[in-house]
């Protein structure tokens, strides 16, 4: 069983759902309300759990009622949460409107993801001993975030890091980055290239590889995935053919399986191909982390294909 460090953010997603967005000073009513356990950094440690890893989750929650909702939700998935500090204040929240045509509107308000600071990671610092992988993401500040990369290379962990939102990263990182996974939104916004084809995904990938990254791969949808790495290979995944119900925590889903399977010591096809199952799976369900598979059932989705 391969250990995993998770270092981010951890929200809870309020959803209402509407017939149509309120016009600026309209009150509609709504049809329903909906609390779903959500983040970047607890979905992708969700599904490293669920994939058969053993997980820890370092970040932080709020002193308010959501908080211990958050860790409860996070230890009944299988994921530890030793290296979960409570903040004063508010927990992360994600304020998300949905209208009957399925367009949505979302705030989101940092609360205590927005105060992990390095001096967290210091006092954590244990959960990352030992660890095969860490992973990362951009919705804890960046200065954490870095912190962490250098840290994890200091130990001799390995970094996967999922740059979402994306900004503009300084280059001086990616030496830190051993795997970089992002979407074709994020590689357009870091690289200034376009990323719409396979070709141009490539092609993207190899400017962040150019740039110092070890290993780059770039998802795309139903269109698959493209690898690209220091040692010249190129692996092009095909996505799994399923009926999409909901896409929410895809990407998520496809991170924290991979980061399982590479702690594992799987091949990249294998792990590639461990982690577009576990993705497919999860757009056939609505939610976020309730739609996340576990092993047993991303195996037997590999044996029926």
């Amino acid at each position: 069983m391969g250990k995993i460090a998770v270092v981010g953010s951890i929200n809870m997603d309020v959803v209402n759902r509407v017939v149509k967005h309120p016009l600026p000073g309209e009150t509609i009513k709504g049809l329903g309300t909906e609390y779903n356990p959500g983040g970047k950094g607890a979905n992708q440690a969700v599904a490293a759990a669920q994939g058969g890893g053993d997980v820890t989750m370092i970040g932080a929650v709020g002193t308010d009622a959501f908080g211990g909702e958050l860790l409860a939700t996070l230890k009944e998935r299988g994921v530890g949460t030793s290296g979960v500090a409570a903040k004063e204040g508010t927990s992360g929240l994600a304020f998300i409107t949905v209208s009957e045509e399925g367009e949505n509107n979302i705030i989101l308000s940092e609360g205590a993801n927005g105060r992990v600071l390095p001096e967290d990671i210091d006092l954590f610092a244990a959960e990352l001993e030992g660890a095969d992988v860490v992973l990362l993401q951009n919705e804890i500040p960046w200065e954490t975030t870095l912190y962490t990369m250098q840290l994890a290379k200091e130990k001799g962990v390995r970094v996967f890091f999922n740059p979402a939102p994306a900004f503009k990263l300084p280059e001086s990182a990616f030496s830190y980055i051993d795997v970089c996974i992002l979407n074709e939104t994020e590689a357009g916004e870091i690289t200034g290239l376009p990323v719409e084809s396979q070709e141009e995904a490539e092609t993207a990938a190899s400017k962040l590889i150019e740039g110092g990254m070890n290993c780059v791969i770039l998802t795309l949808g139903v269109k698959g995935s493209v690898l690209v790495n220091q040692a010249g290979e190129r692996i092009v995944t095909p996505s799994f053919k399923v009926t999409p119900v909901d896409t929410t925590a895809a990407g998520d889903t496809f991170i924290g399986a991979f980061a399982v399977a590479s702690a594992e010591g799987k091949s990249l096809a294998e792990g590639l191909r461990f982690a577009s199952a576990a993705a497919a799976i999860t757009v056939t369900r609505s939610g976020a982390q309730m739609s996340i598979p576990g092993r047993q059932e991303i195996e037997r989705f590999l044996a029926g294909q």
